[in-house]
């Protein structure tokens, strides 16, 4: 993800620290309006569920959960 768009952070977080007791990728994706679809493509591959998180001024939250 990171070599895909410009990314301000990336983390994967155990079920033990994650509000949805799953595997969670959280990213936040700088410059963005929309999760860009190179994006949503890799994920899809990966086959997680998107968690709605709503977009901010400039940013993108990209939550993930497996």
């Amino acid at each position: 993800m990171r070599e895909s768009v410009p990314t301000i952070a990336v983390d994967v977080v155990a079920p033990n620290g994650s509000r949805h007791d799953a595997w969670t990728l959280d990213a936040v994706l700088r410059d963005r309006e929309s999760v860009p679809p190179e994006v949503l493509r890799e994920l899809a591959l990966a086959g997680p569920t998107l968690q709605p998180v709503p977009s901010q001024a400039g940013y993108q939250h990209v939550v993930a959960t497996i």
